[in-house]
């Protein structure tokens, strides 16, 4: 059965592959922040993490499925669509893009705990039967250490690591010396929660190991 990515994720694409699934990928056409905005508008509030995420998620899956439906009729399979975001208190972290931005980022959630919120959907394509789609959102909570130094945070923010990533940390890479405690699927905090991903497989009756392109 043949996976694709609705993302150009490093991280999603590498937790893929290390749960043994070498899947395609394809880059959704979607143009998040009018998507966020015309809903926003349309509803008089703002979404919460939650709904945000989801609402991301669900329409980057959408957009890829599709895009191969329409250009890979014979597509027997899944698509992933995913999103994230990260909430310290009040205040939504997206990608800092700026070295400054980050900087600021890290130096006020030193010794806090923010939350991770990630929007997953999951659609179900095969010849000649229509779409389905299954879909949540998990989270994991982000402990960081209280004693990094100004001196650390530049040093990170220098990487370029922290820049395009949703919160201005990793958990897997150079970031993770910072982080104390993580509570909540790990996977989640790296871009994409696999157990939640496999539960939506299950709802659409895929075998999470049926996706296995080596054991």
């Amino acid at each position: 059965m043949r996976v694709c990515l609705a993302s150009t994720s490093p991280a999603r694409l590498m937790l893929l592959r290390q749960s043994g699934i070498e899947p395609e990928t394809r880059s959704p056409e979607v143009d998040e922040e009018a998507v966020i905005a015309a809903v926003e508008a349309h509803e008089a509030r703002t979404l919460a993490p939650d709904e945000h995420v989801l609402l991301l998620a669900r329409r980057k899956a959408a957009d890829v499925a599709a895009a191969v439906a329409v250009d890979d009729p014979d597509f027997d399979g899944i698509v992933i669509g995913g999103d994230s975001m990260f909430a310290l208190g009040d205040e939504i972290l997206g990608k800092p893009y700026t070295a400054d931005v980050a900087t600021e980022r890290w130096r006020a959630m030193r010794g806090r705990t923010g939350v991770l919120h990630s929007g997953h959907s999951v659609f179900r394509l095969a010849p000649g039967t229509p779409a389905r789609e299954a879909h949540a959102v998990a989270e994991a909570s982000v402990s960081f250490a209280a004693d990094v130094t100004d001196a650390e945070i530049a040093a990170y923010v220098a990487t370029g690591e922290p820049l395009l990533v949703a919160g201005a940390f990793t958990v897997d890479s150079l970031g993770g010396a910072f982080i104390e405690r993580v509570e909540g699927d790990p996977s989640t905090v790296v871009g994409m929660s696999l157990s939640t991903v496999r539960r939506l497989c299950a709802e659409l009756g895929v075998v999470w190991t049926d996706l296995w392109t080596r054991a």
